[in-house]
């Protein structure tokens, strides 16, 4: 994105070529025409946003978008119009947003005829997943269907989407008319206009989202009146609104709707206290790795009165992260107007504004924002609406994944910092603050030899999945996972934990690309640190937002998780080598693979199921729902260790571990159980033999690794652990609802799967 000084650029006027009589280049807007939908047109829409305030002094934002988009023309050469509604009302006392989504019931099936012809290399698990949605002719929530066709006024503006109506009265005003009976909000808005309406870009001519072009005009003063309802709470509002109206030029045969382009843009209507009225938007081109692709802002004065803006800057400067999506959000931005002596601070009301929905995927930030600053000289203040979109659409699960792990970074970070101050030091230590017998000494040695083991291989990590699985959990049953986004820290630091007293155990020399940490610290360090691990997440679980009787049920089902992790250690560690003469003798594996699997379930799965457990626990998960997930995510722990297994011996990714380090430790893993009923007797004796010697040539090792890969146990193994996963998965996939939650969850359970 630049941060620079950005010239107006507009596109060629098409309007006195194509619109002679109905957009004409200058002079008023005939509203009475241009309200009206346009046949022809590509996209079309409507949209409304105001800032209202009750009698009480509540306040509350609100914007709604009324979509048309032509889809292709039928046997008549007309256009089949596809239909959505999107609105969200910020309540700024509560600091809540509630959104809906209507779409139109066709789009499942044209979604599909648009998946089917994208490359799925890119964002393929999540490809796959939300196909599987479409072919069901369901939309994952927080998407709806339409229950009825719209009905589109074509003689006066009216516009009714099921329960949502946009319309123009006599009298020129808008009434807008929103429910969402799900979330129980309805909104009765009616907007006056205050001015004339105004013309944005080059006399209305802009380029628009892919690079058609289009006709703009907006009415950014208009009184609002009317009532909001939220729950059994009615609220009689007054404020102030902004209106626009958007649709393209008709179809030709130049400007054939291939529609290459894939832009994201940065928009925002503000209304300031003295009067003025500022409207801004830039475009970037994702097909040019997101090169500028140009923009235009438009003041308005007291009068009405338009001022073309030849240099601007709207650029952003802190961020948020979403901890349903993981994308993250500006939500302060610097305005500049040089020529009019104009400078900004724009900050949103609250930064959990995010639209999921997808007609934008994955989701865009479109949030009520404030501004204080500097107009010619004059301190001036003002309330509006920032959209930002279109700029995570080649999002792949591994990338997601790596937003994960950064997040999981900071929490991570924030529990256990470098350079800890005193409170966070006394806090770590479980220390009363202020306690005489510390020194600056002993907070150094702390640091030196619990925070910086640890960090050393918690920094290394890159996809904390096991942190995404408890969020995931949360938002899936219908909770907030926003709140809980620290916790991110807890299942990572006891995966950590576990890792380090394993390498210590295994005498394993590499861990996640690096030495592992008794090369680098010593043995005794090494297993302190580890354990250390097992506890610090303790202090993320104080979160205020967790009720005493669900953080009960937390530190049972943990102690739980611990006692079955160390059992499946122990037996680990102990190994299989009694069971391995007679599944050698008699070509029979089945015992040992349900011995196999015993230690896979406590070791892994456990964790895993624990971990979902939790999740939908905190997110008010009904009891059958959080079963499903236990279930799930077991099956994917057992899924990713049979994997694992296959991996050993095949390689990772980067040489994360040894290939054959498995062998060499003399281990029996899942694929040496399957090769036992696969191999003949001669074959079955040599592995069996070349194992209990601890092989460390890579040679030998090799030798085994190939018998095991010609007699197709990897292959089994592999197939085993997809077999176990789509069985859970029938099993979560008849209760919880299609969502854009759930969708990730499928792409997940893949992604797992296909680790390398």
């Amino acid at each position: 994105m630049k941060n620079e000084m950005k010239s107006q650029q507009t596109n060629s006027n098409f309007i006195l070529d194509h619109y002679p009589s109905t957009w004409p280049a200058d002079g008023p807007i005939d509203l009475n025409l241009h309200d009206l939908p346009h046949d022809g047109s590509i996209i079309e829409w409507w949209y409304q946003n105001c800032h209202v305030t009750s009698k009480d002094g509540r306040q509350f934002s609100l914007f709604a978008s009324f979509f048309r988009l032509a889809l292709d023309k039928d046997d008549t050469e007309d256009f089949t119009y596809a239909h959505s509604v999107i609105w969200s009302l910020s309540d700024k006392f509560d600091k809540k947003y509630y959104m809906d989504s209507l779409v139109d019931p066709i789009m499942p099936l044209e979604s599909l005829k648009i998946l089917n012809k994208k490359d799925e290399k890119v964002n393929k698990p999540f490809y796959r997943a939300l196909k599987e949605v479409y072919e069901k002719g369901n939309v994952p929530l927080p998407d709806r269907l339409l229950k009825q066709p719209a009905t589109i006024g074509l003689e006066n503006l009216s516009l009714e989407y099921d329960e949502n109506l946009f319309k123009k009265d006599a009298q020129r005003n808008y009434h807008l008319l929103l429910n969402n009976s799900m979330a129980g909000v309805e909104c009765h808005l009616e907007f006056i206009p205050l001015i004339e309406p105004i013309r944005h870009g080059n006399d209305g001519s802009i380029s628009g989202i892919r690079k058609e072009d289009m006709f703009y005009y907006f009415i950014p003063k208009c009184k609002v009146v009317g009532d909001i309802r939220i729950g059994d709470n009615v609220f009689e509002v007054e404020g102030n609104g902004w209106y626009d109206h958007e649709f393209s030029k008709p179809e030709d045969e130049a400007t054939k709707r291939e529609f290459k382009h894939d832009m994201a843009w940065n928009w925002i209507s503000l209304q300031l206290d003295n009067e003025f009225q500022i409207s801004i938007y830039d475009l970037f081109d994702n097909t040019k790795n997101g090169e500028y692709a140009g923009g235009t802002a438009v003041v308005i004065d007291k009068d009405g009165k338009r001022i073309n803006v030849e240099n601007y800057l709207f650029s952003p400067e802190d961020y948020w992260t979403s901890a349903k999506t993981f994308v993250s959000y500006p939500v302060s931005w610097k305005l500049e107007i040089p020529n009019l002596h104009i400078s900004l601070s724009v900050t949103a009301d609250f930064p959990e504004q995010e639209f999921i929905t997808t007609l934008s995927m994955p989701a865009f930030w479109e949030g009520a924002i404030n501004a204080t600053g500097n107009f010619a000289g004059v301190q001036v203040t003002g309330l509006g609406y920032i959209e930002r979109t279109g700029f995570n659409t080649k999002e792949s699960i591994e990338s997601f994944l790596k937003s994960v792990g950064k997040c999981t970074q900071r929490a991570v970070e924030s529990l256990l910092p470098l350079t800890p101050t005193d409170d966070e030091f006394y806090k770590l230590i479980n220390s009363p603050v202020g306690v005489d017998f510390f020194s600056n000494t002993d907070k150094e040695q702390y640091v030196n030899s619990v925070i910086k083991p640890i960090r050393e291989i918690v920094d290394r990590s890159k996809k904390a999945w096991r942190s995404y699985v408890l969020l995931a959990c949360i938002d899936v049953v219908g909770g907030n996972s926003q709140p809980f986004i620290d916790i991110l820290a807890m299942p990572e630091l006891i995966h950590s934990g576990s890792l380090i007293v394993d390498d210590v155990q295994d005498s394993s020399d590499t861990r996640r690309g690096g030495k592992a940490l008794h090369h680098l610290y010593g043995t005794p360090l090494a297993i302190n640190a580890g354990n250390t691990c097992y506890f610090i997440g303790d202090l993320v679980i104080k979160n205020p937002q967790i009720s005493d009787d669900i953080r009960l049920k937390i530190y049972e089902l943990y102690f739980e998780m611990m006692r079955a992790a160390h059992a499946g250690q122990g037996l680990d560690i102990s190994g299989l080598h009694s069971l391995m003469p007679d599944a050698v003798n008699t070509g029979k594996s089945l015992n040992l693979e349900k011995r196999i699997y015993t230690i896979h379930r406590l070791k892994t799965a456990a964790p895993a199921c624990t971990l979902a457990k939790i999740g939908g626990i905190v997110g008010g998960g009904r009891p059958e729902e959080i079963d499903a997930l236990a279930n799930f995510f077991e099956a994917i722990g057992l899924g990713y260790q049979i994997v694992d297994d296959v991996l050993n011996l095949q390689g990772y990714e980067n040489n994360l571990k040894d290939k054959g380090e498995d062998i060499a430790e003399g281990k029996i893993t899942m694929p040496v159980a399957k090769a036992m009923s696969l191999l003949p007797l001669e074959q079955r004796e040599y592995v069996w033999n070349t194992i209990q010697t601890m092989p460390k040539d890579p040679a030998v090792i090799g030798s085994v690794i190939k018998l095991l890969q010609d007699c197709g146990a990897l292959d089994a193994c592999r197939q085993e652990a997809e077999e176990l996963v789509e069985t859970a998965w029938k099993k979560l996939d008849g209760i919880l609802p299609d969502s854009f939650y759930k969708m990730r969850l499928r792409a997940f359970g893949w992604f797992a799967l296909q680790k390398d």
